[in-house]
């Protein structure tokens, strides 16, 4: 019987037998295990190499000195950033994430995976600026775990955060017909702390972003880091010439611009060696 207005009063029943609550107690037990047992398997690793290992554990921060990270998330993303960025001066490959998921396979022991996954590099010439390529799909549950865990790494005074992203033109929303609009296109979107002016126009409402992108960038907002996302929208998935050259305005972006050393042309031969080899390899399996 209630004693006040809106108390809740458990209702019993002798119609349940004494022993289904044990039963109850032991299958919930049984699922926590099993749910247990799933999330570890899903959980992000992030390796780092023996050098940037030993600076984030002696550092009083717990973490390494970055003035730059560029993250390319998607095929077109990374292949503009190898032709463009990569394929000149001297880098190394400094760490990596790995992760376990329904479209990602690689696992936890694989400290630098050659298949589809996260990758980071670093200019021997400029230890502060840092690379990331990520072509692997991070599922949604894992999406805080991968910006909680690389970004957690990195000493956040100084830092300035440039993403790069594939996307669907068929996730933009606009009021005209989207065939009426040139395809590729870059959008992009920022934090408040981020002061340069983007190097295309803004998204617009009410178009959203999603996956990884918007972790990292909501991530940057609230530890108030300066970070800006460009958006490429494409009717191609797959690595695509066209799609990657349309990230081109971007190489006047300051971070950027620090590690751009080839001349356009080189890199337009670069880019296009890369889409064929991708097509070789692709055609392997059709």
């Amino acid at each position: 019987m209630a004693t006040f207005f809106g108390e809740v009063v458990p209702a019993y029943s002798r119609a349940v037998e004494e022993g289904e609550d044990d039963s109850e107690e032991e299958e919930n037990e049984e699922d926590r295990e099993i749910r247990n047992e799933i999330q570890k398997k899903r959980e992000v690793h992030v390796h780092w190499n023996p050098e940037i290992t030993k600076s984030i554990d002696t550092s009083s921060a717990k973490a390494f000195q970055c003035s730059d990270l560029i993250l390319a998330a998607g095929p077109n993303a990374a292949g503009f950033l190898s032709a463009f960025v990569l394929s000149s001066g001297s880098w190394e490959t400094v760490g990596s994430v790995t992760l376990w998921n329904e479209r990602c396979k690689t696992t936890a022991n694989q400290q630098l995976p050659a298949g589809p996954s996260c990758v980071f590099h670093r200019p021997t010439d400029k230890p502060d600026v840092l690379i990331c390529q990520c072509t692997c799909h991070v599922a949604e549950d894992q999406l805080f775990q991968w910006a909680e865990k690389v970004l957690g790494s990195i000493q956040k005074t100084g830092l300035t955060v440039t993403v790069l992203s594939d996307c669907s033109v068929a996730e933009y929303k606009t009021p005209d017909s989207v065939s009426t609009i040139s395809v590729p296109f870059l959008r992009a979107l920022k934090t408040r702390h981020y002061k340069e002016a983007p190097h295309c126009p803004l998204l617009e409402q009410p178009n959203v972003i999603t996956g990884l992108p918007a972790a990292v960038l909501s991530h940057c907002q609230v530890f108030g880091i300066p970070a800006v996302l460009y958006q490429c929208y494409s009717d191609v998935v797959k690595p695509d010439s066209v799609t990657m050259e349309a990230y081109k305005p971007t190489v006047s972006c300051r971070s950027l611009s620090r590690v751009m050393k080839l001349d356009s042309s080189e890199s337009v031969d670069i880019l296009k060696k890369l889409v064929r080899v991708n097509e070789a390899q692709s055609n392997l399996y059709t």
